[in-house]
């Protein structure tokens, strides 16, 4: 099972298109050091130099939970540019000592603080010459983002791909719900210890102990530039939008209006529902860490202080020769200009522009824990992940189905998007899902997106408030975001329903506190779909500005 999860990070890394790996290279020295941290405790880290460069070089440092060993090829790319590579094991992993338990909190800003330490300890060797940035995606990704408040100025340049910066709302509990086969099966196949999955379990609100993972909040205090580098289909996809937006709006003197973002048709690892064309792969040059690298940490431009800050691909009808879409484009700010359009549920199951004009119209279902929605693609680890066809569910009669016509033009869509739902149950508590499908013409209907709350936390994920039965509510579900052209001909369409297992832990309706038991209840729940209470979602449809986004002629990203 490590292996695997190896292979993931591995593809990952490689899909950014920033390094060239090969073998290791001739010409470079290893090294091994046991690094002490404040309380005693030893990381195993590996230093390659290059041979042929004297005197102390700038270092790009890289922090995992999956052994250090598999990342000694990476000094074929690095030597060459001048850098050394350092390559250090998590606390508890593979050859440093300690526990690993809890996962990532050993990492952060406060009393435990591993990547700081670490980075303060390679400030000091001779062979550094004080310029240090660092590299990785997923799990290293992640010990980047906590290392980031309050870093040690030798920190010079991050390179984060695919990360969350909340661990709470982006890892854990996305909409107050448990992300079971993300976190379960991830935990378990990495061999953490189980006081991680214990301790998660144990915090289903944001409390303190989440905070320590929340590095967003933690802006201001984040004074490195950084390229943020994700995927449409991606488990961290909002967290990567998130970092680039709060550090270059808010972080500190060097690193605000610094940053970049790079977002591509990407999952956390391959998936099969959709081919994009080549274009996706040929990713523009502000994805190039070396060229971000040599400007922090060597003052050498490369036109890296000229080019815009954002670069996203905005996808289309791959499987059309003629379909707008799949080009990258540039902008200066995220999200671009768009204009939030509501598209009304209907009870008829239409989805339109025009609200409703009925007094009363509603739609109600039951929702049994013990029979939930199955999982068909979307933002997971592991399969089925990315654009599924989820006609197989739409069947179902607790999936609510709501479509526009066929359209006649091509209508993008580029930004976060929201469904706003007003509801009631029978039940104290209980999830909504909402999914956002591309309906080709063959009657194929591919996830976009979609996203959960769960009830309780619709005013807040730090104070739960159980439903009142026959009360209506509003909800509002966050889907994240995407960049997408609907093609004509195509149709939008919306699922709504109260579960995606295992994607997501089926709620048990009850209203007890989390995992405090096993009973179950069957919830009759009811969409509102009148004019009083119109359910809906929020498109953000893009909108040309006057200045400031181009289509890209890309020059693909190189070592």
């Amino acid at each position: 099972m490590t292996k695997c999860i190896l292979r993931l990070v591995v593809f990952v890394v490689l899909s950014a298109g920033s390094f060239s790996f090969g073998s290791a290279a001739d010409g470079i020295t290893k090294s091994t050091e046991k690094v002490a941290m404040h309380d005693g405790v030893h990381l195993a880290t590996d230093i390659y130099r290059p041979e042929s460069q004297k005197g102390p070089l700038p270092v790009i440092f890289m922090r995992t939970p999956y052994n250090k060993d598999g990342n000694k090829s990476f000094s074929a790319a690095t030597a060459p540019h001048g850098y050394v590579l350092v390559v250090q094991d998590m606390r508890g992993r593979f050859a440093s000592e300690g526990n690993d338990s809890v996962v990532f909190h050993n990492d952060g800003w406060g009393n435990r603080r591993d990547g700081q330490e670490s980075v303060e300890w390679i400030a000091r060797q001779p062979w550094c010459n004080g310029s240090i940035a660092t590299y990785g995606g997923s799990a290293l990704g992640i010990t980047q983002t906590m290392m980031a408040p309050n870093a040690p100025s030798a920190l010079k340049a991050q390179y984060v791909q695919v990360a969350f910066d909340d661990m709470y709302s982006q890892g854990t509990y996305q909409g107050g719900v448990w992300r079971k086969s993300l976190i379960e099966w991830w935990l378990k196949a990495s061999q953490f210890d189980p006081k991680s999955l214990e301790a998660f379990v144990k915090h289903p609100d944001y409390d303190a102990f989440w905070a320590e993972g929340n590095a967003e909040a933690q802006a201001p205090r984040i004074d490195v530039p950084g390229i943020y580098w994700g995927g449409w289909y991606d488990i961290f996809l909002q967290g990567t939008i998130n970092s680039f937006v709060s550090i270059q709006e808010h972080g500190g003197p060097h690193a605000r209006g610094q940053c970049r973002l790079i977002l591509g048709p990407y999952a956390h690892g391959p998936f099969d529902g959709l081919k994009y064309p080549a274009s996706a792969g040929k990713q523009p040059q502000a994805a190039d860490a070396f060229r971000f690298f040599d400007y922090h940490l060597k003052g050498i431009d490369h036109g890296v202080s000229t080019e815009k800050p954002v670069h996203y691909y905005v996808m289309g009808d791959p499987e059309a020769k003629s379909a707008p879409g799949n080009f990258w484009r540039s902008a200066d700010t995220w999200p671009p200009p768009s204009q939030p359009t509501p598209f009304y549920f209907h009870a008829d199951g239409r989805l339109s522009a025009a609200p409703p004009s009925s007094a009363k119209a509603e739609k109600t279902y039951r929702y049994d824990p013990r029979d939930p929605v199955p999982t068909l693609g979307g933002q997971n680890l592991v399969p089925p992940k990315g654009p599924v066809d989820l006609r197989s569910i739409e069947s179902r009669k607790d999936v609510l189905v709501f479509s526009t016509e066929q359209l006649d033009q091509p209508l993008e869509v580029t930004g976060r998007i929201t469904a706003e739902l007003f509801i009631a149950s029978d039940c104290p508590d209980t999830d909504f899902t909402a999914m956002l499908a591309d309906v080709y013409p063959d009657g194929r209907s591919m996830l976009v997106t979609d996203g959960i709350l769960r009830a309780r936390f619709r005013k807040s994920f730090e104070h739960e408030e159980l439903l009142e039965s026959s009360q209506t509510y509003k909800l509002s579900v966050d889907l994240w975001s995407t960049s997408l052209i609907f093609n004509k001909g195509h149709r939008i369409r919306v699922l709504v329903s109260s579960s995606n297992s295992p994607r997501f832990d089926p709620n048990p309706n009850t209203g007890h506190a989390f995992r405090a038991d096993k009973q179950t209840r069957v919830a009759s729940n009811t969409v509102h779909l009148s004019a009083g209470h119109p359910s809906h979602i929020i498109l953000p449809i893009y909108r040309e500005p006057t200045s400031g986004a181009t289509t890209e002629k890309v020059s693909e990203a190189k070592p």
